[in-house]
């Protein structure tokens, strides 16, 4: 019998990022190796990212969604009343980061550090299921393949430097580190990470031709070993801060969007990363301070290293995706109850 077909509803786009798509992405797989047919909505900007990592995932319009069993909302500018107009009263899961408004749900699935059954009262349907904290974020299986390597050699000098700064380069933020970052380095080298539309991508691209240090990454398939390879990073917030968690990375996350704000908070008070607010008036400055106690201060990295790699293994979609083909395994037989009835 053919597994349930699921489909996914994202956002991306130069204010919001790639990173709606690229965990749902990270699901789908995870939900297809057991058995499900996946699917995206066709929506601007998502099908960009999806020609850059998924080329062969469908795509289906608002009218071809009746056809799924079930769908996975990744999308924060959509609340219950358009979840449920989608789903027309088929299962749901949806992936959260806010807790701030009301949502159409079987299963909520949020990261965050410290979030709490009760941030959700009142905004999800009765009996919906909450899986919560970083152990549930939905990171790309290869990240989990280098943990224990990786885990073993977050110490000694900073030899390689990671930038990735989202796949939208937003406002051109990466090239604006960049320029901190290098009269700082030595003979350090950079691997700078970014979408084929990045605002900073052919200033930078025009850089690494004279300048040795610098090896730009588009559209890359191989983050999770660029990952590894590094000593510290400068990163967004979002998604990719559980890959650096789970490979222990020592961080300076910059905040590049409100929603991002929360969970990075959450992550600076466990003590897992260095955070600072890109729209900080201050912020050339105080990026100097942090990136450089990052850099010269061995145990800063050692304790940011050791409260990163306890907060998230990497293994989050595989226990989303059986959560929620549980709840899909529990409807259909329901229904087949249903339907033997008298």
């Amino acid at each position: 019998m053919n597994g349930p077909s699921i489909l996914f509803v994202t956002d991306a786009g130069p204010q919001v990022g790639g990173g709606h798509v690229m965990r749902s992405l990270t699901l789908a797989k995870a939900l297809a190796e057991r058995g499900a047919a996946t699917a995206f909505l066709e929506a601007p900007g998502v099908g960009a990212i999806l020609d850059a990592f998924a080329p062969d995932m469908p795509r289906l319009n608002a009218v071809a969604a009746a056809g799924y069993d079930a769908m996975v909302f990744d999308h924060y500018g959509m609340a219950a009343e358009a979840q449920r107009a989608l789903a027309q009263g088929r299962p749901a899961l949806v992936i959260d980061d806010l807790a701030d408004r009301p949502l159409y749900a079987d299963l909520v699935v949020d990261a965050g550090p410290q979030r709490a059954a009760a941030d959700y009262d009142g905004l999800i349907p009765a009996g919906a299921q909450l899986l919560l904290g970083p152990t549930y974020a939905p990171v790309r299986p290869e990240f989990a393949v280098l943990r224990d390597r990786t885990l073993g050699q977050r110490s000694g000098d900073v030899r390689r430097i990671l930038v990735s700064l989202g796949l939208t380069d937003l406002d051109g933020i990466t090239g604006r580190v960049l320029d901190r970052i290098r009269p700082r380095i030595g003979d350090i080298a950079l691997d700078i990470v970014m979408g084929s539309g990045a605002p900073s991508r052919a200033g930078l691209e025009r850089l690494a031709r004279r300048d040795p240090r610098l090896t730009i990454h588009v559209d890359t398939p191989d983050m999770a070993a660029i990952t590894a390879a590094a000593d510290i990073a400068v990163g967004a917030g979002g998604s990719s801060a559980w890959e650096r968690c789970t490979l222990a990375l020592p961080s300076l996350m910059l905040v590049l969007a409100d929603n991002q704000r929360p969970a990075a908070m959450a992550l600076a008070e466990a003590g897992a990363a260095l955070i600072l607010d890109a729209a900080a008036p201050e912020f050339d400055r105080e990026f100097d301070r942090a990136f450089l106690q990052l850099l010269n201060n061995g145990l800063v990295r050692a304790r940011l290293a050791a409260k990163s790699a306890e907060l998230c293994d990497g293994l989050g979609a595989a226990r989303v995706a059986k959560a929620f083909l549980d709840i899909l395994a529990e409807r259909l037989q329901l229904r087949r109850n249903l339907d033997n009835s008298p």
